[in-house]
């Protein structure tokens, strides 16, 4: 595309500049007034459009496709309405650290300083849940503008941004002079640790007789796994990972004691009970509070991240290794080694009383799983539904979790076995990412099987996003745990209140539902049927549907079982 002038308009220098930054994907609604826009858009030859059903849809897509490519795509929506349909998937992005840059169209910018159709400040309105954002006031600046956008939105920590284009700017002629064109995209490079900080954290480490590791979700995005996995073998430390950390361990291993963020006394949380360090490896203090971990704020911590750690009373390290994640992993494994950890190296440790007890509480997980993968129960428990999903998916298909009880069960006894296999919302926890994520998780892994595993609350709020899979041939497999009601706030009120309000609700039969877009539908007839499905669902030549009448009983359960373990 042409970037300079010649009858060119500001709109097709937006386009561009995007040109330049790499951009594969624009997410949006059409709107009046974003037609420049879309216009330009519609001779690139670099950028596919893909037309969503709701403005949160083209959010979450954006956010997802971010997180797992670390590179922002673009989500675009016209002014008013439509951008405030953006701001859910936003924050979700502010807040899970995916590089994402919101595009919004805006009237003409001579009807900004009075009441006018549609108009609020829409870049006031999205500044606490963006790094940067502003509104185009010249053309000149676009060049400029666009570079920020995606430099803030693609520096760590990760996030969106937002750039606002009133229209009357969008479809001004480009000067001939001076030119205006993209700027280059550069590379940043981390800083790395001193020898002094490595040398500190690793005599730390080494004093110690428990440590385990806290995988978040830095570990993921810096593509550190490699390194965490290396590191922990070396010295045989078990490694817990956050619901958004999950996969930056092999669930496989007997160093991997699964996920923690259970707002609850779950088993490995006897392991962080017994730790006298916690090594903090790209860990968020959003992805699950320090407090229900340290809750005495007396536990030593060694800070592992991209950037130092935030303030708070139950999270304050004695060391903190700020730089690129993978790269001071290897300098401490590196120094920590040969020293050991309390003295003992891996292989006198692999039989150390203290690493036999978190084996006890891996074992424990495990068990909650096995007890029910016959179970003929139906509807159908949850760790059966769990059991029978990881049966049909390989190691590196995509699992898109929504948010809900389900979201509890994926996170606790879902096992992943790679990076980025299993993607949990879970700083903003929004729901309704898993139809939206799922097709973006599809268009980055096209190889792949991606399922969106959602509760029936979260399916409908964006359900609308099957025929945007329909249309752009998104082979993505939607699995609906149904309840008939909203089961994760069912199940708070049950153990405050002692009974339920105010969750319960009807659905249409998905099934039907589903086939209306012209979708395959499914509906396991028993717990026996439930693989067999799946695997006829991940067979279709395009998207379907998976109706999982679900025992949400099981959630009570195991509250009584969890809370009776944290009177122990």
């Amino acid at each position: 595309m042409v970037d300079d002038g010649g009858g060119r308009t500001a709109a097709e220098l937006l386009v561009a500049c995007l040109e330049a930054e790499g951009v594969e994907y624009v997410f949006g609604v059409p709107g009046e007034e974003t037609l420049d826009v879309l216009d330009a858009l519609s001779r690139s030859e670099r950028i596919r459009n893909v037309t969503t059903r709701h403005e949160q849809g083209a959010a979450f897509m954006a956010d997802v496709h971010g997180r797992l490519t670390g590179r922002a795509a673009v989500a675009l929506a016209t002014l008013g309405p439509g951008a405030t349909n953006l701001l859910t998937g936003i924050a979700d992005a502010y807040l899970d650290r995916s590089p994402l840059v919101a595009i919004t169209g805006q009237a003409a910018s001579d009807k900004l300083h009075k009441e006018a159709h549609q108009v609020v400040d829409v870049v006031e309105m999205f500044r606490p849940v963006t790094k940067w954002n502003t509104r185009v006031g010249q053309v000149s600046a676009i060049p400029e503008i666009v570079r920020k956008a995606f430099r803030v939105a693609e520096l760590e920590k990760p996030g969106p941004t937002h750039v606002e284009l009133p229209e009357n700017i969008a479809a001004s002629p480009l000067p001939a002079d001076p030119p205006l064109a993209p700027l280059r995209p550069g590379r940043a490079y981390f800083p790395e640790p001193t020898d002094e900080a490595i040398d500190h954290a690793a005599r730390l480490i080494a004093a110690s007789e428990r440590p385990l590791i806290l995988a978040g979700n830095g570990v993921l995005r810096r593509r550190a796994a490699p390194e965490l996995r290396a590191l922990a073998r070396a010295v045989h430390v078990p490694v817990a990972a956050t619901f958004m950390g999950k996969g930056a361990m092999d669930d496989r291993s007997h160093l991997s004691l699964m996920a923690v963020g259970l707002q609850a006394r779950d088993h490995v949380m006897t392991g962080f009970d017994r730790a006298d360090l916690v090594i903090c490896v790209g860990y968020d203090l959003v992805e699950y509070a320090p407090s229900r971990w340290n809750p005495g704020g007396a536990k030593r911590i060694v800070h592992i991240d991209t950037q130092p750690a935030e303030v708070d009373a139950a999270y304050q390290p004695e060391v903190e290794l700020i730089g690129d994640i993978g790269g001071t992993l290897e300098r401490l494994r590196a120094v920590l080694e040969p020293l050991g950890v309390g003295g003992r190296s891996a292989s006198e440790r692999h039989h150390a009383k203290e690493i036999l007890v978190n084996a006890d509480l891996r074992t424990s997980l495990l068990e909650d799983l096995a007890v029910c993968t016959t179970d003929p129960s139906y509807p159908i428990k949850p760790q059966r539904a769990i059991y029978e999903l990881r049966r049909a998916l390989e190691p590196d298909d995509i699992v898109v979790s929504d948010v809900g009880a389900h979201k509890i069960w994926v996170a606790r006894l879902y096992q992943a076995y790679e990076p980025n296999t299993v993607l949990i919302s879970n700083g903003f926890a929004a729901m309704g990412i898993a139809v939206p994520g799922a097709i973006a998780a599809k268009l980055v892994h096209p190889d792949r099987k991606v399922v969106a595993l959602c509760g029936d609350g979260g399916f409908l709020m964006n359900s609308q996003e099957l025929e945007t899979a329909k249309r752009i041939g998104a082979n993505i497999v939607v699995v609906i745990w149904r309840d008939d009601g909203y089961g994760l706030i069912d199940w708070k009120q049950r153990n405050e209140f002692g009974r339920p309000y105010a969750v319960e609700f009807g659905n249409p039969d998905l099934v039907a539902y589903a086939e209306s877009f012209g979708i395959p539908g499914f509906r396991p007839a028993s717990a026996d049927a439930l693989y067999p499905t799946l695997m006829r669902a991940l067979e279709v030549d395009g998207p379907a549907v998976v109706d999982v009448p679900i025992d949400y009983a099981e959630n009570v359960r195991l509250t009584e079982r969890l809370g009776a373990l944290s009177m122990a």
